[in-house]
């Protein structure tokens, strides 16, 4: 068998309508900082450092839906975001143009939706 090679995972990536405006949310909403930035591409870093996340545009986008309906553009990919608060956490985050969903599965969870239509999840310790 090949030996395994050095693999350091350094970040997600969202696709959306504009890579600007999204990382421009999530740079607000997690306090993140721009460690790059193209016309269509933006990464965004944590300020204690470890693995990033990046936007970048794509003109064909579909907004997913979750939960998934066949025949319809599924979620690929979501974030998991613990807060001490739920309702704070969401308060700031539609100041910010989330959406909160309107299914929400489980009581120290709540699902929003970024403005591009990813699902995103506040979640508390229990």
């Amino acid at each position: 068998m090949t030996e395994r090679p050095r693999m350091t995972l350094t970040g997600a990536v969202l696709d959306g309508p504009s890579a600007g405006e999204l990382a421009a949310f999530y740079r607000r909403l997690l306090d993140w900082t721009v460690a790059a930035e193209e016309s269509d591409w933006v990464k965004l870093v944590p300020p204690g450092g470890g693995a990033g996340l990046a936007f970048q545009s794509e003109p064909g986008y579909i907004r997913p839906v979750w939960p998934s309906e066949p025949g319809r553009q599924q979620m690929i990919i979501h974030l998991d975001i613990e807060v001490d608060d739920l309702d704070p956490a969401v308060a700031y985050a539609t100041e910010l143009g989330a959406t909160l969903h309107g299914f929400q599965p489980q009581d120290d969870v709540r699902v929003c939706l970024d403005p591009a239509g990813h699902p995103f999840c506040f979640w508390i310790r229990t």
